[in-house]
């Protein structure tokens, strides 16, 4: 079906070239030139656009916008301006315009204001789809997310929750790896037994036997007295051995023991304990590569990786990203006491548009950010972080800046490659590859557009 547009222009040439261009651009549409007319038109049809000037007989333009959110909420509203008006179309977003377009403008940026609101609508149709097909925002024990990767993980989590089978959660950094642990621990028969978190990335090694599984008094300097390890304090519960690819390869003999009999020998202890725990695993790091690296045992990496649970990064999942912006807008709305937030077209399309090297832990912190940095109620594209903001405001700067043809593309270009770098950890050959060209012709384009060839270090 075809949209409908308004629009209300008091000059006979502008209005009829409009109507002119949109209808021959497949638009459904309707004209007149009076603020009251086009309130009048708003109370007998429906208008997926409404196209209006901010000086008009009969009604001004800001009176016109508020009538027509009242009558019509989701009609989409763009401003015409003066750039001499340009405060007052700001204002005019504030109060619920989409964007507005400064005079003189071409057909071109007319159409494309026109399909950037279809598309950011479509978007917002889709959230509300999503939130009603799961039932609520948490989507499964707290975990956000909607799409078939995500909802293939809660299947199996439901499945293995209640059994004390070991599994090994695979996901890159900030994928929620934790959350995943929790949620089998909640679901779990252990459920309110102990629940002991260690980060095997995060101990040194000296302190790593000792932390894990403890000590008597007097067996080593400096131990005054006997301490618990962390598997002891588990017993009757739960231990998650977080990043367990950094495990000391010189400790992992004494935890495939632990694993095998249920036995734990503290420092200095003449006897060992016996424990009954279930384990869970998580690494972001590729543990079979490790084996071949001889600093992961194989026989420990075939006794944890019963049940393997794949995460997949934010960035192939990308279904889940409007979910998660609504989850984390509502979360730090209300921590930190701000109401009625609502995201500007272009700072939705560049959280969109982003690829998430730091998956939903960089999405959660940039949500924060401009949450913290919002005016007036609304998250623009400058309360985001730069590298979100980079690409997505290609389009405005080209027309804001009235930049040639070569200016644009060049910045397309240079735009793309950062991009593709930041993908591929700035491993030049991959992301030449994945680019299409060769090697050189991405470090002679490094060097024209002044990048640092030494970014991340790949080759």
């Amino acid at each position: 079906m075809k949209e409908k547009i308004l629009i209300v222009e008091d000059d006979l040439a502008m209005r009829i070239g409009m109507s002119h261009f949109l209808s021959s651009s497949g638009y459904t549409v309707k004209i007149c030139d009076d603020g009251l007319k086009a309130l009048s038109i708003i109370d007998s049809e429906n208008f997926d656009i409404a196209i209006f000037d901010l000086k008009l007989p009969g009604m001004d333009g800001l009176s016109l916008l508020k009538n027509i959110k009242n009558k019509s909420p989701n009609t989409g509203v763009i401003i015409i301006t003066a750039f001499a008006e340009v405060k007052t179309a700001v204002q005019a977003i504030k109060e619920g315009a989409f964007d507005y377009i400064a005079k003189p403008f071409s057909n071109e940026e007319l159409l494309l204001t026109i399909e950037r609101f279809l598309k950011f609508r479509n978007l917002e149709l889709e959230v509300e789809y999503l939130r009603k097909s799961i039932g609520k925002k948490e989507g499964f024990e707290g975990i956000i997310g909607n799409s078939p990767a995500m909802r293939e993980i809660f299947e199996k989590i439901q499945v293995i929750a209640k059994t004390d089978v070991p599994v090994l959660i695979y996901g890159e950094s900030g994928t929620g790896k934790e959350l995943i642990a929790d949620a089998i621990q909640r679901l779990s028969l252990r459920k309110g037994k102990p629940y002991i978190k260690i980060n095997c990335a995060a101990i040194p090694e000296t302190l790593f036997e000792s932390e894990l599984f403890g000590y008597e008094k007097g067996a080593f300097t400096g131990a005054t007295e006997t301490k618990k390890g962390k598997l002891e304090l588990a017993n009757d519960g739960t231990i998650f051995l977080d990043e367990i690819g950094d495990m000391p390869f010189s400790l992992q003999a004494k935890l495939l023991r632990v694993i095998e009999d249920g036995l734990v020998y503290p420092l200095g202890a003449k006897e060992p304990l016996k424990i009954n725990v279930r384990f869970i695993y998580a690494t972001s790091k590729n543990l079979k590569e490790l084996i071949k690296a001889e600093k992961f045992r194989e026989d420990l990496f075939y006794r944890i990786n019963v049940v393997p649970i794949n995460i997949p990064p934010l960035r192939e999942r990308k279904e889940d990203i409007p979910l998660l912006i609504e989850y984390f807008v509502d979360y730090f709305s209300k921590k930190y006491h701000k109401s009625n937030i609502k995201i500007s077209p272009s700072a939705y399309e560049a959280l969109l548009s982003y690829h998430y090297p730091g998956n939903v832990r960089e999405l959660k912190h940039a949500i924060e950010r401009a949450v913290l940095l919002s005016k007036d109620g609304i998250i623009d594209l400058k309360n985001l972080p730069e590298e979100l903001s980079h690409i997505s405001s290609f389009e405005t700067n080209c027309f804001v800046n009235n930049f040639s043809l070569k200016e644009c593309m060049e910045k397309f270009e240079k735009n793309l490659i950062l991009k593709t770098l930041e993908e591929c950890s700035w491993k030049k050959t991959e992301a030449a590859k994945k680019l299409g060209i060769s090697r050189k012709a991405l470090w002679e384009k490094l060097k024209t557009y002044g990048v640092d060839d030494n970014g991340g270090g790949g080759i």
